[in-house]
């Protein structure tokens, strides 16, 4: 009887550990969600949109800055939307626009060619 307790135990030991590894990435977003979430930006970014970005840009623009919470993140992060950027024509006026159209601050420099080894530790 105890050894079958005991075997219960590691069964469900080990469906918590599978669902706790399975709940989401533990170091931050990934860069798949990271584009995911800025896509609504896109039309704006590369000037085939209005002139401001769209209320879904800058929610998912707060969302980025919300999910940065260490200089990891925000260098992986950077590094991420540095490399996709480099696949765009991105105008760099809207882009470093957007903290303004949508009131908030961002914790890097919004430029194509910023040095993410150099992003602020804050």
């Amino acid at each position: 009887m105890e050894m079958k307790l005991m075997g219960w135990s590691l069964i469900v030991f080990g469906l918590v550990v599978m669902v706790l590894n399975n709940a989401g990435p533990t170091n931050g977003i990934t860069c798949q969600e990271a584009l995911m979430t800025l896509m609504p930006c896109e039309p704006y970014l590369v000037g085939s949109g209005p002139g401001s970005p769209a209320v879904p840009c800058c929610a998912g623009v707060q969302t980025l800055v919300s999910e940065a919470t260490s200089p990891d993140i925000r260098r992986n992060l950077c590094e991420c939307l540095k490399t996709a950027a480099a696949g765009m024509k991105i105008d760099p006026g809207r882009l470093k626009a957007i903290p303004e159209y949508c009131k908030v601050s961002v914790p890097v420099p919004l430029d194509p060619n910023v040095d993410c080894s150099k992003v602020p530790l804050f």
